[in-house]
């Protein structure tokens, strides 16, 4: 009986298995980019994604040195996908939007993390996100307000850190678990009224932010990343109860039960006679969501549905649905906390730069600086633009050609016959891979030391850097993007002293997706994210 039932789907799945491998080797062997030089995959199953994951950009800037900056390489299940850093070539991507747009899998991907909102649909969709995103709740009168809120939550971390640091001068703490902590509290409380509790250690741990550790931050996330991707490129994998399903379904259960019950709380209090009197008081960003939502001055071609402000989305047979709110809270959060990590990893390194940011951040005399006050300060905006260029949290960003094209080339790619073409020939379906970081450390673009952290190079930006199209894959555009790494900057560094806690090449990046995160390297190989720094108080008597 057992056999019976188990051949036919043993059957399925093979079928299914030789289909799609016959489809991929019959794109790699008929591709007009089948000449275009690249690493061996060392795998017909995983191609080079494993040891990509694992080296992250490490490994890619090796391929660049050997091959150039266009070649191919073998993604998941051996799919070819085209490496470019030719700022040519990028800016051509960027601007058709329309031809170059992401793949189904990466579509899946993020709405089974997100929902359907403006990270993860397309075309039509994605102008109807982004035209809302427009809206007043989402103007300068509110970032203003977002970045009071990261600055009166970034004393928290400031008085705890204080209070060990009394207890042993130059302590060793894991500032990257704190950030976490303090960005997740902010993102509730801006993005939604809602307190997650994470920097009071005599409050219970929330569920959702225990979840989110998990998810992200654990040993296995990056396997568990792995599986995800997997699954969103093979439909028939979503069946599978695959390694990390269960913390991902609980995320996702959490998440939707937290944003029902908030939105619905939002809601009621607008329909009241003293919600009306008091609408746009708050400063949560779903309450302004929801105003704005409810104007009767805002078109219906960028109003969002009710299936949008909680949109559902099939995740299989153990996931129900998600909402649009993960949109803001996860990317907001993740990017936030890691961009602040590295920051503080680069001023680690570089006393000379910390101590001129610091005697900047001295001149403002209050401890509680409005958007202004962060934004009067020349030399900090440099050192965030810094970190952003060389510790870009989004490493790369995909893109699928949805038809032929032609790829145009600033420099020559010289091909395995020794043949030079100024163009490529794309055909549709392509995978293409843009990476982030290698454009922003590029040193033609940048210069010899284009790897180095100096924030004074944005005193005199290079020209070729004008080249550069827009920043790609930017989720920091949410909760006022650089503004909230100012905030947190301006009170850490005012009170605290910053020096390593491990040797600089103990400390490198960890991919989960398309982020890298700080992570001790070496050692234990369990080891998750995580940056040890050794902090002292600022005494301006020394």
């Amino acid at each position: 009986m057992i056999l019976q039932v188990l051949v036919p789907i043993v059957g399925t799945l093979l079928f299914y298995i030789l289909y799609h491998a016959g489809q991929v080797l019959y794109h790699n062997l008929t591709s007009p980019l089948r000449h275009v030089v690249g690493p061996k995959s060392p795998s017909l199953l995983v191609g080079n994604f494993k040891e990509m994951a694992e080296k992250g950009p490490r490994l890619t800037k090796q391929w660049r040195d050997e091959f150039g900056s266009t070649f191919t390489f073998k993604g998941l299940f051996n799919v070819s996908e085209l490496h470019t850093s030719d700022v040519k070539a990028v800016a051509h991507i960027v601007q058709n939007s329309a031809l170059y747009q992401k793949s189904p899998a990466t579509l899946v991907l993020s709405q089974r993390l997100l929902g359907k909102g403006l990270l993860s649909v397309e075309r039509d969709e994605h102008k109807r996100h982004a035209s809302f995103l427009s809206t007043p709740a989402f103007g300068v009168t509110q970032i203003r307000l977002l970045t009071e809120v990261f600055v009166e939550k970034s004393v928290q971390p400031r008085d705890i850190w204080s209070q060990q640091v009394e207890k042993e001068d130059g302590a060793r703490i894991d500032v990257l678990s704190w950030l976490r902590k303090m960005t997740l509290d902010v993102i509730g409380q801006a993005g939604f009224n809602y307190q997650f509790h994470g920097l009071e250690p005599d409050h219970e741990p929330d569920a959702l932010n225990t979840v989110f550790t998990e998810l992200f931050h654990s040993p296995q996330s990056i396997r568990n990343t792995r599986f995800r991707v997997a699954q969103s490129m093979v439909p028939i994998l979503r069946l599978l109860p695959v390694p990390g399903w269960r913390t991902a379904a609980e995320a996702y259960r959490k998440m939707t039960a937290t944003g029902s019950q908030l939105v619905s709380e939002s809601k009621a209090r607008m329909n009241t006679a003293e919600g009306e009197k008091t609408v746009g008081s708050g400063r949560d960003l779903l309450s302004l969501i929801v105003k704005a939502n409810l104007s009767t001055n805002l078109p219906e071609s960028q109003r969002l549905n009710e299936a949008e402000v909680i949109a559902p989305s099939k995740l299989g047979i153990l996931m129900r649905h998600i909402i649009e709110i993960p949109t803001f809270f996860l990317a907001g959060h993740e990017t936030t906390s890691t961009a602040a990590s590295w920051a503080l990893h680069a001023l680690s390194h570089d006393q000379r730069v910390q101590t001129k940011l610091r005697e900047e951040l001295l001149t403002i005399s209050t401890d509680n600086p409005t958007m202004d006050d962060l934004n009067s300060l020349p030399y900090l905006e440099s050192v965030v633009r810094e970190v952003m260029r060389v510790h870009a949290p989004a490493v790369f960003t995909q893109r699928m050609a949805m038809q032929d094209d032609v790829l145009p080339l600033s420099k020559p790619y010289i091909d395995r016959d020794g043949k030079a073409h100024d163009s490529l020939l794309i055909p549709k379906g392509q995978m293409m891979h843009i990476p982030i970081l290698a454009v922003n450390t590029d040193p033609e673009i940048w210069g010899q030391d284009a790897h180095e952290f100096r924030p004074e190079r944005w005193e005199k930006i290079p020209e070729r850097a004008s080249a550069i199209p827009g920043v790609w894959a930017n989720l920091m555009t949410f909760f006022a993007g650089p503004h909230t790494v100012s905030a947190l900057l301006f009170t850490l560094i005012r009170a605290f002293k910053f020096e390593p806690g491990v040797p600089r090449d103990q400390i490198g990046p960890i991919m989960g997706g398309i982020l890298q995160r700080p992570s001790v390297i070496g050692g234990d190989s369990k080891q998750g994210s995580g940056l040890p720094l050794i902090v002292t108080a600022y005494n301006p008597q020394l």
